[in-house]
């Protein structure tokens, strides 16, 4: 299944990546090996998460502080938010897509 990121999300996940790895050097690469795990996740179970909103779902990612928020249409995986935990619930539900 192919993925599609929000450009919102994608600078989420690029800032997330730089941010843990100037914390501890590898750090931002076992952020993005868990985001990549929650993806193949996701192809492989879509429906597995709970919805958060309409047709989006949360799938939280392993040994880390985040959640994709997606949903499956055009038989594509549409990433909307790669969502620090902490942060303000449904701040992405503005974002179009």
């Amino acid at each position: 299944m192919k993925y599609w990121f929000h450009p919102e999300a994608r600078l989420e996940l690029l800032e997330s990546v730089a941010y843990y790895d100037i914390q501890q050097d590898g750090l931002g690469q076992r952020l993005l090996d868990s985001l990549i795990e929650g993806l193949n996740r996701i192809s492989v179970h879509p429906e597995m998460y709970r919805k958060v909103a309409h047709d989006w779902r949360q799938c939280r990612i392993p040994r880390f502080p985040f959640g994709l928020v997606y949903r499956i249409r055009n038989a594509r995986i549409e990433i909307i938010a790669v969502m620090h935990l902490s942060r303000k619930p449904g701040y992405w539900k503005s974002r179009k897509v």
